[in-house]
């Protein structure tokens, strides 16, 4: 599973829960998938996907719904390919908003490191005055559409939970989402359907502190940045 590939020796799954107990977060739940014995021995709490194979986050996501309809506080999602500090994790959890996403206005210098041409896989994220999103997740024509990186990690508030799962049901089953059929919708295009369905969500914006894993060419380029101590500068922990 991805989430249990080593990152300097340490998984990214482990990474993730160790900043989060930082912060008293104990309620922990992952969902899973591929080789799902390998992170249901570790003693976690889960739910799985039988269809991991084909389908996408949102499905994923949703396929904990017991565990949602049991939360009574706000819940923090988190993609598993990514690391983050426990500052940024701080700052999303000290927003207030419906809904709150991590935001990395720094996101051009590590994908440079990353990408040859940052463009190529960078995707839209249009704030208004108030720094909410209005826009995310679509293909940008250059970087004036991308005001910030969209990271993965999401808090929906407590009182807005119910009304997020009912959200999710109410919508079209056989419908396209960004040209995916709705089990392989992508987390960006329900977010971005939040927000034309007028919920508000807030960019918590930091400057790095965090990291995606996404190829073996990304551990590569981060653990020579670690060799050469100059990982810290956009992830710390």
């Amino acid at each position: 599973p991805k989430c249990l590939v080593k990152l300097n020796g340490e998984t990214l799954l482990s990474r993730q829960i160790r900043v989060l107990r930082s912060e008293m977060i104990e309620d922990i739940h992952v969902v899973t998938g591929y080789l799902a014995d390998q992170i249901k021995n570790l003693g976690l709490s889960t739910s799985y996907n039988k269809n991991f194979d084909r389908t996408n986050m949102v499905s994923s996501f949703f396929c904990a719904m017991e565990f949602i309809d049991s939360c009574k506080e706000d819940l923090i999602i988190s993609y598993g390919d990514i690391v983050y500090d426990p500052e940024n994790l701080r700052a999303l959890l000290e927003s207030s908003e419906e809904v709150s996403l991590m935001i990395d206005q720094n996101w051009k210098e590590l994908w440079s490191l990353r990408i040859e041409n940052p463009l190529d896989d960078a995707e839209t994220l249009k704030l208004d005055e108030n720094n909410l999103v209005t826009e995310l997740g679509k293909k940008p024509i250059n970087y004036d559409e991308i005001q910030g990186q969209y990271t993965g990690l999401i808090k929906i508030r407590a009182d807005m939970l119910e009304k997020l799962v009912i959200f999710y049901k109410s919508l079209d089953r056989g419908g396209q989402y960004d040209g995916n059929d709705f089990s392989n919708m992508y987390m960006t295009s329900f977010i971005q359907l939040l927000i034309n369905s007028g919920w508000n969500v807030k960019a918590v914006n930091v400057i790095n502190g965090w990291l995606e894993v996404d190829t073996v060419a990304d551990l590569t380029v981060y653990e020579k940045l670690a060799q050469r101590s100059e990982l810290q500068k956009f992830y710390r922990s």
